[in-house]
């Protein structure tokens, strides 16, 4: 299953880190300098969570944004059975 969000469609996107040396200008120095690029990739938070989808409880893959945006239905709990104790 790819890592992307049932219901907001987030997924992986890709981007740049850039490292800089040096000091600004604006702080006395005579600049900042570029001196590395490495790609670096953005991951949503995607969490696998049991969700009520068309009338049926199904596990799919979320984001926590959608979580908090109250997209996802949780299913009711179910009623746990009592241990009984032998005396």
């Amino acid at each position: 299953m790819p890592r992307h969000c049932y219901f907001t469609g987030k997924r992986t996107t890709i981007g740049r880190s850039i490292t800089r040396r040096g000091k600004a200008k604006k702080q006395g120095g005579v600049g900042k300098k570029v001196t590395g690029i490495a790609k670096r990739k953005f991951k949503p938070n995607i969490q696998r969570v049991r969700a009520v989808v068309g009338g049926t409880v199904r596990r799919i893959k979320v984001s926590t944004k959608a979580m908090r945006m109250g997209l996802v239905v949780k299913p009711a709990k179910r009623p746990r059975l009592a241990k009984e104790t032998v005396a």
